[in-house]
């Protein structure tokens, strides 16, 4: 058995080796020791091999996943060596052999896979100055190719988001080795263009890759070499469910670079966390694959509109035929399509998800009548798919028992009738009852043993079980089979003849099941084409009846398309603020309007911290990227011109890791801005140029916002600090001056949250720190310092000693020191002591001369 297991292992070096030996996968030597740190589990010895005791761990069968599930976060990699011969006939071993591979790319079993997020296999391949890339999600059959520079290639990987990479070994760019994806080496001459070209032709079936308008893509063929022999090699088979290519361009695709990922917070929060984000409050679909394409939509906008137009036709029509709540009520019995298909194509679809399967077919006749016809080009399409084949159907229901078993190896998994030689070995087990309770009275009355027990278990198989007591009374023909402390287990021969009937009907019941199961398996394969084609449809319905029903929920509009650049917003609100405020109670979010068009390509935005700037500033990127996505927006009214990107500079943060530190990071976002925006881009510059000194930064300020407006013509949302450059619209007519509003009432601030024409008047920075809980000598001496620069500003005096302690303030009026002791006092808080002491002080505070102790 050893020889066998080192013989495996052999051909998988570098990873981790489940050996199936009865009910556990055992790891030895280095996997064993290696999986007792990973997983906490026991490591034991047993035996010796060359000499050496053999160094083991094992995991049950029967909760295999949850092991393989912390494995694959981990980002390791487990072959699967399963009992492929016969137990029966076997001589020594019995023969094992890898069946498949689980890696964090390539993991298809639902137990392993998150239900609402595609698992993406990614390989990439540098020719030059090009990187091919190819990706496939084995769970689902997708297939893409794509060609880019290195300075795109980050917004690639954010945009895909993959969970293993494939690379050759060579110099990676920093952004791949930073993208928390598994890097997973493999041999260089696996990354062949030729190679590629040939395996994606077999692949796809086609002669020639024109058709896909991918032929000219070698790096990307190069990596697609790898992708495909990688796949095969781990499922141990072809790849039947993947039967179609996507290439895509960053052309055709709005630019999200991964900046603008990170700080829109669209699928991850800052802190990592998957809410609230706008896909969290987008995501209310009935079905995993819908969630799956609706997280595709929003990370895969494209520049160009029909899409975006056909979906807000098709949300449209939704809403006003009201036939939202109809539509997710009958989505919501529909099983994952889009995963059973590519489990069926790989043999590894377990039977109820088939019987799931063939639920839904059932379904789609109602699915299909909620669907209102003729409302829209894009719902009238994916109605047309929801037809039922009638032929699977059939197949489905002939064969899969209503409720099968959950395993097949616990058998009931084909329905009856399906099988004649089937139903009679099954007739011959289901009749052990009848059979067992007559041997069982025949054998009472012959020994007169009234407590007899004629019963089985899989250990001993069939019994007559006497108790102690009357064991001088047992037939001269029982043969004991096994004693219990209170009891004696005896077998007969006319009981051992049907046990060696019974046992074999079961053993071959169970084999005949399984042939059938894989006959059946192999009968669906010419339907994986009709399966994907629905689960593209049930997807894209279950996406476009989420995004109608947030609409309706949350009072969004529909957006409108134009030809000339603008970017108009009436009364725009950040989603999840908005969500967020009204889940908590804290009020209504405050609506403001947006203008960018011809006329006026930037906002230089001022105002006090926590006034709304930054959430301004986002709301409308937001509003822009769910217009592009197809969805309807946070808006009363909404107007977009061409847009091709949306840059964002936001946030003080660094990047250690890579040597960058916040200002370098700052920085370098802000070049990739200034390089890679055009006139329909937008631009998001929040505080920039606050991570160095005051006159750095205010010079690097306005020559980027000079940049932006002059060069790149973009459409800039530009929030500064910096009141300097509130002169900025002076000299560059499309500019304007906004402000944030904000109100004092004493030394307290208001904010209204509202953007209003001009410059903010100042910048409220230490009234901000009193409301952050600093002490108040602090912000005594912050506001003495902060009345000497203002003074020295206008007088042009020397430079003011920001360290030194604050004057002695003068002594101000009774009446204003009386205001702030008031305005100190919480009455709602006070005992009737504490307010009558409190109301001798203000007293005394009128008439500090006289002595009114109480």
């Amino acid at each position: 058995m050893m020889a066998q297991y080192l013989a495996i292992k052999a051909d998988f070096p570098d990873t981790l080796v489940f050996y199936r030996m009865g009910d556990f996968y055992e790891l030895f030597y280095d996997d064993a020791r290696k999986a007792n740190r990973l997983l906490d589990i026991t490591l034991t010895t047993r035996g010796q091999s060359a000499g050496q005791p053999v160094v083991m761990a094992g995991v049950p069968v029967h909760s295999v996943e949850s092991y393989l599930a912390k494995l694959i976060r981990m980002g390791e990699a487990v072959a699967i060596a399963e009992q492929v011969g016969d137990v029966a006939t076997a001589k020594g071993p019995v023969e094992r052999k890898v069946v498949r591979v689980v890696t964090p790319g390539t993991v298809t079993d639902t137990e392993l896979l998150s239900e609402r997020v595609d698992s993406l296999l990614l390989a990439i391949a540098r020719q030059g100055s090009r990187f091919g890339l190819a990706w496939l999600g084995l769970a689902s059959g997708r297939l893409g190719l794509t060609e880019c520079a290195e300075r795109e290639l980050p917004a690639w990987l954010a945009r895909l988001d993959a969970a293993e990479i494939l690379v050759d070994g060579g110099e990676l760019p920093p952004c791949v080795r930073s993208s928390g994806a598994a890097l997973t080496q493999r041999p260089a001459w696996q990354f062949d263009a030729t190679l590629g070209a040939r395996k994606l032709c077999a692949q796809l079936q086609v002669a020639s890759l024109a058709g896909f308008t991918a032929q000219a893509l070698t790096a990307a063929h190069a990596a697609a070499a790898a992708l495909l022999s990688f796949a095969e090699h781990t499922q141990s088979q072809s790849l039947a469910h993947v039967q179609t290519v996507q290439v895509e361009s960053a052309t055709d695709l709005l630019d999200l670079p991964p900046a603008t990922h990170r700080n829109l917070e669209l699928t991850q929060t800052l802190r990592g966390e998957s809410s609230p984000t706008l896909l969290s409050l987008l995501d209310s679909c009935k079905s995993g694959m819908g969630s799956r394409a609706l997280r595709h939509w929003l990370t895969h906008p494209l520049r160009e509109r029909s899409v975006a137009s056909a979906r807000h036709q098709a949300i449209a029509a939704l809403i006003e035929r009201d036939a939202v709540e109809p539509l997710r009520e009958a989505l919501r019995h529909i099983c994952d399509v889009e995963r059973i298909t590519s489990r069926l194509a790989l043999r590894q679809v377990r039977p109820r998800e088939l019987s799931g399967l063939r639920s839904t077919l059932a379904g789609l006749p109602l699915l299909r009548a909620v669907v209102p016809p003729g409302a829209a080009p894009l719902l009238d399409e994916l109605r047309q798919a929801l037809s039922p084949d009638e032929a699977l159907a059939a197949l489905l229901t002939q064969a899969v028992a209503e409720e099968p078993a959950v395993l097949l190896r616990d058998g009931g998994v084909i329905a009856p009738g399906f099988d004649a030689e089937l139903d009679e070995l099954r007739a011959i087990s289901q009749n052990c009852d009848a059979f067992l309770l007559d041997l069982e009275a025949r054998e009472r009355s012959r020994s007169g043993i009234g407590n007899l027990r004629v019963q089985y278990n899989k250990v001993h198989g069939f019994y007559i079980e006497v108790t102690s007591s009357f064991i001088d009374r047992v037939p001269a023909d029982y043969q004991r089979r096994q004693t219990l402390k209170n009891a004696e287990r005896y077998i007969t021969p006319e009981l051992k003849a049907f046990e060696d009937k019974a046992l074999s009907a079961q053993d071959r019941a169970l084999a005949r099941e399984k042939w059938l199961y894989d006959q059946l398996l192999a009968a669906l394969q010419p339907h994986l084409a009709t399966l994907a084609a629905l689960a593209q449809a049930l997807s894209g319905l279950d996406a476009l009846a989420a995004l109608a029903e947030r609409a309706t929920t949350l009072g969004w509009c529909r957006p409108q398309f134009v030809s000339h650049p603008c970017l108009e917003i009436e009364a725009g609100r950040h989603p999840v603020v908005e969500a967020r405020l009204r889940e908590t109670g804290g009020g209504e979010f405050i609506a403001n309007h947006c203008r960018l068009d011809a006329r006026t390509r930037m906002l230089v935005i001022t105002g006090p911290n926590m006034g709304g700037k930054s959430t301004f500033m986002r709301q409308v990127a937001l509003i822009a990227l769910l217009a592009a996505m197809g969805s309807y927006v946070p808006a009363t009214a909404c107007r977009l011109g061409p847009i091709d990107a949306i840059h964002t500079r936001i946030g003080a943060a660094d990047d250690l890791a890579n040597a960058q530190s916040t200002f370098m990071l700052e920085m370098t976002e802000a070049a990739a801005i200034v390089h890679g925006a055009t006139e329909h881009s937008l631009v998001l510059m929040d505080e920039i140029g606050r991570g160095t000194s005051t006159f750095d930064g205010l010079a690097l300020a306005g020559a980027i916002a000079s940049h932006l407006h002059d060069r790149n013509r973009a459409f800039t949302l530009f929030a500064t600090h910096y009141f300097e450059l509130t002169a900025f619209p002076a000299k560059h007519p499309q500019a304007i001056n906004v402000h944030v509003s904000a109100v004092e009432s004493g030394r307290d601030i208001v904010f209204l949250h509202e953007i209003e024409p001009g410059p903010a008047s100042r910048s409220y920075g230490v009234q901000v720190a009193q409301l952050a809980g600093m002490p108040k000598s602090l912000i005594r001496q912050a506001r003495a310092a902060l009345e000497a620069l203002e003074a020295q500003q206008q007088a042009g005096n020397a430079q003011v000693d920001l360290f030194a302690p604050p004057p002695a303030p003068a002594m101000p009026p009774a009446a204003s020191v009386v205001e702030e002791a008031l305005a100190e006092l919480q009455p709602d808080t006070l005992s009737p002591r504490e307010a009558l002491d409190a109301l001798y002080r203000l007293k005394a505070l009128l008439n500090p001369i006289t002595d009114i102790t109480p």
